[in-house]
């Protein structure tokens, strides 16, 4: 892997199952929204727990324009709210303010994937690093709580942009930021769909595939620390 690494001057990485993953098993059915409301969750079945996701999704996804954590704290309040009435689970809305607020302040929802600060130390030796997430602003403490940010040189956040990968604005802007060629970068994410829209705009993708064994034909890696054996 270090091989592929030789030319290129920038690393992209996503956050969310390359640098770390949700302790719950869930980025929005968190430890808090489980305390308050997961008793009730295993009631219901499963297609009728698949129709409140997506509705929770599909009014994120159209309001995802979202610059500060408390206007992030606002909106997983209503999809909470959301997934409560679909569900019928509930929550008041104090519950779904204090779970919508333990999701963006608790970092106990984030678990570091092992060796990733010692993998970022190493690569900021020879390359600029950043990210590229779809994700919300509390992404900063995230990074901060992992260990990254002191290695991160650019970041691309869907929340600041209102579009989610594979939209070519993401890479489009990230690849500003670095002020490279997409010839001299490389991105690391877990979702094929993703890197095939930095692919097609040059940027080299590589799969990671820390939870999963999804077949690809781009370069795949298990472990980030990979990258630097």
């Amino acid at each position: 892997m270090i091989r592929l690494l030789r030319d290129k001057k920038v690393i992209f990485f996503d956050v969310g199952y390359t640098l770390d993953k949700p302790a719950s098993g869930d980025w929005m059915l968190t430890g808090k929204f489980l305390e308050k409301a997961g008793a009730r969750m295993k009631e219901r079945g499963e297609a009728e727990k698949r129709e409140a996701m997506e509705a929770g999704l599909r009014f994120l996804e159209q309001n995802h324009l979202v610059k500060t954590v408390d206007e992030e704290i606002r909106q997983f309040c209503r999809y909470y709210s959301i997934l409560s009435d679909h569900l019928r689970l509930g929550l008041t809305e104090t519950d779904c303010e204090q779970i919508a607020a333990d999701r963006a302040c608790g970092m106990k929802n984030y678990v570091p994937y092992p060796g990733i600060t010692e993998v970022m130390a190493t690569l900021c030796r020879t390359h600029r690093l950043g990210v590229i997430s779809d994700t919300w602003p509390s992404i900063e403490r995230q990074l901060e709580y992992i260990g990254v940010s002191r290695y991160l040189s650019f970041r691309t956040f869907s929340c600041f942009l209102g579009v989610f990968k594979p939209d070519r604005r993401m890479y489009l802007d990230a690849l500003e930021k670095s002020g490279v060629n997409a010839n001299e970068t490389v991105f690391i994410d877990d979702s094929a769909r993703n890197l095939r829209g930095a692919a097609e705009l040059g940027i080299t993708p590589v799969l990671i595939a820390a939870d999963t064994d999804a077949e690809t034909d781009y370069p795949k890696i298990h472990d980030l620390r990979e990258l630097i054996l």
